[in-house]
């Protein structure tokens, strides 16, 4: 698949998502990145907003599934507690996970979006697996590290909403 930077949509945050705009879209397998995305990295107490989400995604059939470059056991616990499938060490924007995470529901990438924080990794990778990218603003930047890449991704999601791909 190409090679892309610019994420095909963009929200605020992953709970803006609704299973009815990705039903629209022939979306029925959600992909989510873990850290930054449905929980800072510095938290593994899950807020009510997100738990309700988890929910009502589950319940309306949309198919979930972590997919996290994450070594550490944080995002594995928090799946197992919830019950929604993990694969970490997925070494976004390889593909690796990707594919484990398609090949595990049986999937096809076109019924597939994945949502997540950061461009290099989370967008690049469901680009190139031709899933549907979707970027989402991170949850905390509590490092400069954090902040310095949140900078150098500045440009393409300029260009992701120029080009009216939201």
């Amino acid at each position: 698949m190409p090679f892309s930077l610019l994420p095909k949509l963009i929200f605020h945050k992953l709970t803006d998502l609704t299973p009815e705009f990705l039903r629209q879209r022939g979306i029925d397998l959600l992909m989510l990145d873990f850290d930054n995305t449905m929980l800072p990295y510095t938290s593994r107490i899950p807020s009510q907003e997100l738990l309700s989400w988890l929910d009502r995604m589950r319940q309306s059939g949309v198919r979930l599934c972590v997919v996290s470059n994450s070594k550490k056991d944080k995002a594995a616990r928090f799946c197992r507690e919830h019950e929604i499938v993990c694969i970490t060490h997925s070494k976004k924007p390889t593909g690796r996970g990707i594919r484990q995470c398609l090949e595990h529901f049986h999937a096809e990438p076109r019924q597939t979006a994945l949502v997540g924080d950061q461009i290099f990794t989370d967008v690049l990778g469901a680009n190139c697996a031709g899933s549907t990218s979707i970027l989402v603003k991170p949850i905390h930047l509590h490092n400069i590290w954090l902040k310095l890449r949140h900078g150098a991704e500045q440009p393409f999601i300029y260009l992701a909403r120029k080009r009216r791909i939201t």
